[in-house]
């Protein structure tokens, strides 16, 4: 699955040798599944994105059943992909699912804050206050426990209720979730509303408060085909990780107008072309979304993986 010496490499001035591709797709692209995804095929998808040459692979999540029944399986999945040789963080929202992630010897964690209350409100079911009270607790105990956490920040750049989103309010959510001790921000475009200039000027004052760029993330959705563009924002900014899902699965069971995340393979055949290093192999990546497009019994809304795909039959 491939075209010989395609993309062509045009590097371009100010971009990083390297990115890191935080790969979503077995947690957030799957969460919002209908059907159940049995555990086997999650496992087998992790260990294929892991062959494929992704380094960092977020496996599932420690909520409560009830909230998101597709990853109910946490426990009995995790197990059967410690030994992937990858970083394989897990979402947990609150101290009981801490305690289930880290009995099962879990080193890289996640919470996930939003910048409004009303995504707070419909997603965590707390007032943003609330939800930072209730994160500070299981954000101390895994630094006191040795385990590295990530902070998502949803709804950085428009929310389906509140519309447009003051920059500083995004600030001063990032900001506390630095103060707790989170080692990373991942900033999310959770219904793909953003615009380059939109995400220069939050990622400007995120550094004029103090948060390094080292330290951020950038979690694109392409609702209105703006996921790429403001990838390459963020990369002439500095920021050297992007979440990317396979295949361009997911969206948000929270907020209805949320379509899929960035597709990895898009991000990739953007990347390659720039000649920016990922480690990723496209052709075995590509291969992977193709058949997990197959349990789950539909294509791959992914370009890249169509295009290349279609040329190989």
């Amino acid at each position: 699955m491939s075209v010989t010496g395609l993309p062509m490499t045009v590097p371009a001035e100010g971009l990083p040798a390297r990115v890191r591709i935080h790969e979503v797709g077995a947690r957030d692209g799957l969460q919002n599944e209908k059907t159940a995804v049995p555990t086997a095929v999650k496992a087998e998808f992790i260990r294929r994105l892991a062959g494929a040459g992704l380094t960092t692979i977020e496996a599932t999540s420690f909520v409560h059943p009830k909230w998101v029944p597709q990853l109910a399986d946490a426990e009995e999945l995790f197990p059967q992909v410690k030994d992937v040789d990858a970083a394989l963080p897990v979402l947990v929202p609150n101290q009981r699912g801490l305690d289930r992630a880290l009995a099962l010897g879990a080193t890289y964690v996640a919470v996930f804050a939003s910048a409004t209350e009303s995504f707070a409100k419909a997603n965590l079911n707390r007032t943003l206050e609330e939800s930072l009270a209730v994160f500070e607790p299981v954000v101390r105990r895994a630094k006191d426990e040795g385990v590295r956490v990530r902070g998502y920040v949803s709804m950085c750049f428009g929310d389906p209720w509140e519309g447009p989103v003051p920059l500083a309010q995004v600030a001063r959510v990032c900001g506390a979730l630095r103060d707790m001790g989170c080692d990373e921000l991942s900033l999310g475009d959770t219904i793909g509303v953003a615009t380059p200039g939109q995400v220069r000027a939050l990622l400007g004052l995120l550094n004029e408060r103090g948060v390094p760029t080292d330290a951020l993330g950038v979690h694109f959705h392409d609702t209105y085909g703006q996921a790429l563009a403001n990838t390459l924002a963020a990369l002439q900014h500095g920021v050297t990780t992007v979440d990317a899902s396979a295949g361009g699965l997911g969206g948000c069971p929270y907020a209805k107008s949320a379509t899929g995340n960035l597709a990895t393979e898009d991000l990739v055949w953007m990347l390659h072309g720039l000649g920016i290093e990922t480690g990723v192999d496209l052709g075995r990546l590509t291969a992977t979304s193709v058949w997990m497009a197959e349990q789950l019994g539909r294509p791959s809304p992914s370009r890249t993986v169509r295009a290349l795909s279609h040329k190989d039959q």
